[in-house]
């Protein structure tokens, strides 16, 4: 029978050729996700009372075939708390309930609405679920996971967009391009994720590095914006969405002029630095001079230590006027580790003394292989610091020589391991300076010969007739020290983390991903299969290609972009997007619970100019939002996931949104906005860097958590606790876990024991010593509600025998505290 069949299905296509025809197979519908949008109708309900804008029509819609009916509003104190918390991450005030039950016009929740979106607390809010999306953080990962000091800016500019209703196809353009579209601060989302510092010279670990760093580069950006698992065809074609390898290679090559790194970042408050360095500097010439006369010369040929031990931060070789072209400094032993020099400044004599080393070749016995901040042409560049220094490659030991532009008359030489007083190793602790006028006919000026030893006390007594004299004397050497660190400071030029921009390399198909088996060379290009079309010539430049792809990505025509944005709104609003994988529309992601609203909520986007703040605002003001979320056993039994939303979805608040409710509640947050952000974990300067959570805490960590300097692969001991991601990798959506440990940690951390004792004192100075008014306003501050009769009584009870404290402690662990309802 089969081979019958086959013979006719044969017969069946010779005749349809012989007839001009040919047999042709349907093509499928494409993915749903991959369809342009089409701005749907609404659809028609029975009920026609409840609905309060378009969202609603939809919700109803499904809810009515499902046999199901809406829940009631929920009543004015659940709803603030409610809104509050999602606008602005923190809890309604007790007045703040007050006005709002108060409050009997039509249109108070809609005012309390717009009240919250015009707050700067809202930029706050939505930059941390932003932040999220994107896995930034502000240190390196990796072995080492030192800080990103200056990476902050790009947290600013997320809280502005938002705050700013920035429209978000140019939110979109600015991160991929920012530095074309006169928003530098925004493109440290190309380098916000890992970077390994640890360098090799085995050109296959180099080439796997790179390799790796523009992944997370494609495979982030693809993820945020266009909900896309692009990440997928590295080694091979996606094996479930339209995504090629060379699709992916044509997004990488787009990326390949972007490297990791500092940039110059311009600040509003350049000119006032330039000031205040000019100040600093005149002054510490001053000093300089008054000082350098009363130091010892260096004698190296004595035996006595007549001078003080090196220290890391900076020393001084005082001696006699002598005419060099050449100054040698050569290392014979440090306190551990290759020695590490941040500059090396030689002075002219005179009354018009200079650094004469400026300008100056440097050579070397040999430098610390390939690091971005330890370089050669660091040794003598005129700033100081860690990240400007040279290291020898070799261990305790090396030379540094610098050839003058010409000869001078010199009679002093400053060095040190670090003017910025970070870091106290790979310190020359045995040395000797050699100058010389002709090469090679060296002569020693100085040297550790005549110096105590490293660590040991300074044998030189402060100079001066007169005890008075001596105290000014050892003024003016900490005034100068303390100088030298502040220029040191002020001298970098304002530097961002927000990536370098070069030449872009080749970038080809690699087969199965390695990155030494290189095929056919691949040109920049946006995906083939998705609208609209996009490929660049193999030489545009860098600035062209990310441009190119951040239009292409915000192109109307673009199926995806505005979609997935509107679903993350929808996901941080609920608790669950209309498609539960927020950054991941393929045909392996979830599938829509209510299509057409996803497409309308797109298409209204699109129409409303980009406006996120008026989506927000179309979701808040819904009668579905609104709604109680009270169980009803009937809806459980046909939808317990909650997806149909015939109730608002509870959620337990985050562990941001928790820190920053006690200490709002506790009356210690601390509001200010914006700059470095303060450290929840105790400083060290190791060079595999240590993350050990802080147990004292003080008004630089009361800020909001936002603002907390967010380490890769950490979190503190306390919220972390509380699902906070670790910026590993993306996180679209959070876990949502319920452990011991979150309630241990509510009752006996350090920092909550702290909070708790500063809302009992609040609690005290509003409501004096009587117990009842204590436990009043004590609800009142942590529910925003007056306690019942039963829960009064037992409150009582638990402050007349442990304290208003331990009552506190049980307020921040009760689920009314922690979720939202």
């Amino acid at each position: 029978m089969k081979y019958r069949s086959r013979i006719f299905l044969v017969s069946c296509a010779v005749a349809m050729l012989l007839h001009g025809k040919t047999l042709q197979r349907k093509e499928p519908t494409p993915h749903w996700s991959f369809q342009p949008i089409a701005r749907p109708a609404l659809p028609p309900t029975k009920n026609a009372t409840w609905k309060r804008n378009a969202i609603d029509a939809f919700i109803l819609a499904n809810l009515e075939v499902s046999g199901l009916t809406p829940s009631t509003e929920a009543d004015k104190t659940l709803l603030i708390r409610r809104l509050k918390f999602d606008l602005l991450g923190l809890p309604p005030t007790p007045e703040e309930v007050d006005a709002f039950i108060k409050d009997a016009a039509p249109d108070a929740y809609e005012k309390l609405v717009d009240q919250y979106l015009a707050s700067p607390h809202f930029g706050e809010r939505w930059a941390r679920h932003w932040l999220d999306v994107v896995r930034f953080a502000e240190s390196d990962g990796f072995e080492m996971n030192q800080a990103r000091p200056n990476a902050w800016p790009f947290r600013d500019y997320v809280i502005r967009s938002f705050n700013d209703d920035k429209p978000y196809d140019r939110f979109v353009r600015e991160q991929i391009a920012g530095d074309v579209f006169q928003a530098d601060a925004a493109t440290a989302f190309l380098v916000g994720g890992p970077f390994d510092k640890v360098k090799s010279p085995d050109p296959v670990l180099t080439q796997q590095q790179r390799a790796d760093e523009l992944h997370d580069m494609v495979s982030t950006t693809a993820a945020t914006f266009l909900g896309l698992t692009v990440g997928c065809a590295r080694c091979h074609d996606h094996k479930f969405d339209p995504i090629s390898m060379k699709d992916y290679y044509g997004i990488k090559a787009m990326f390949a002029g972007v490297q990791h790194g500092e940039r110059a970042f311009p600040t509003n408050t350049e000119e006032s630095r330039v000031h205040q360095l000019e100040a600093l500097k005149k002054e510490r010439a001053s000093l300089a001079v008054l000082l350098a006369a009363t130091e010892p010369f260096a004698d190296p040929k004595a035996t006595a230590k007549r001078r003080p031990p090196v220290n890391a931060r900076m020393n001084t070789e005082r001696f006699k006027p002598v005419l060099a072209k050449f100054v040698r400094f050569t290392v014979l032993a440090t306190n551990g580790g290759e020695p590490c020099l941040d500059e090396l400044e030689i002075f002219s004599a005179g009354a018009k003394s200079s650094n004469v080393a400026l300008g100056g070749v440097a050579t070397s016995s040999g430098n610390f292989p390939s690091h971005p901040i330890h370089k050669l042409e660091h040794i003598n560049n005129g700033r100081f610091g860690n990240s400007q220094s040279w290291i020898s490659n070799q261990a305790g030991k090396g030379w540094i020589q610098i050839e003058l532009k010409e000869p001078a008359t010199i009679d002093r030489i400053v060095w040190g391991r670090d003017r910025e007083g970070k870091f106290n190793d790979r310190v020359a602790v045995r040395y000797q300076i050699e100058i010389a006028l002709e090469a090679g006919q060296w002569q020693s000026v100085a040297g550790s010969n005549d110096r105590a030893g490293f660590g040991e006390p300074d044998p030189m007594t402060p100079p001066g007739e007169t005890e008075a004299e001596r105290e000014a004397w050892k003024r003016n050497a900490a005034r100068q020290a303390e100088l030298t660190r502040q220029i040191a400071a002020l001298e970098r030029p304002a530097m961002a983390y927000l990536g370098r921009f070069t030449n872009p390399e080749a970038t080809h198909l690699l087969n199965r991903g390695d990155a030494t088996q290189k095929l056919q060379a691949i040109p920049p290009a946006a995906l083939a299969s998705f609208a609209p079309k996009l490929q660049l010539a193999t030489n545009a430049s860098d600035h062209d290609r990310r441009k190119a792809l951040a239009e292409w990505i915000t192109d109307p025509a673009n199926p995806l972009t505005a979609r997935v944005i509107v679903n993350r709104l929808w996901h941080y609003h609920f608790g669950t997007g209309i498609v539960a994988t927020p950054s991941d529309f393929g045909k392996n992601g979830g599938t829509p619970s209510h299509p057409e609203l996803l497409d309308w909520l797109a298409s209204e986007l699109v129409e409303r100019k980009w406006s996120l703040k008026q989506i927000h605002r179309l979701i808040v003001t819904s009668a579905t939002y609104r709604q109680s979320s009270a169980a009803n056993p009937n809806a459980l039994a046909k939808d317990a996931q909650g997806r149909l939303l015939w109730r608002y979805p509870p959620r337990r608040l985050e562990a941001e949104a928790l820190r920053d409710s006690i200490l709002f509640v506790s009356g210690k947050l601390e509001t200010s906005m914006g700059g470095p952000g303060f450290d929840l974990f105790e400083p060290n300067g190791n060079y595999v860097k240590v993350y050990t959570s802080k147990k004292e805490f003080g008004p630089a960590e009361f800020r909001r958590m936002i603002y907390q300097s967010k380490p890769r692969m950490h979190v503190d001991n306390t919220f972390g606790a509380f699902d906070c991601p670790d910026s590993g990798q993306i996180a679209p959506k959070r876990t949502s876990s319920t452990t011991p440990l979150q309630s241990l940690n509510l009752l006996n951390s350090p920092f909550l024991l702290q909070q708790a004792k500063f809302l009992a004192e609040r609690i005290e100075k509003n409501a004096g010593n009587d117990t009842t008014q204590q436990v009043r306003w004590a609800f009142r501050l942590a529910f925003q509600r007056e306690p019942t009769a039963n829960e009064s009584a037992a409150a009582l009870i638990l402050v007349r025998e442990h304290g208003l404290s331990a009552l506190c402690r049980a307020l921040f662990n009760a689920n009314e505290f922690l979720f939202v309802f």
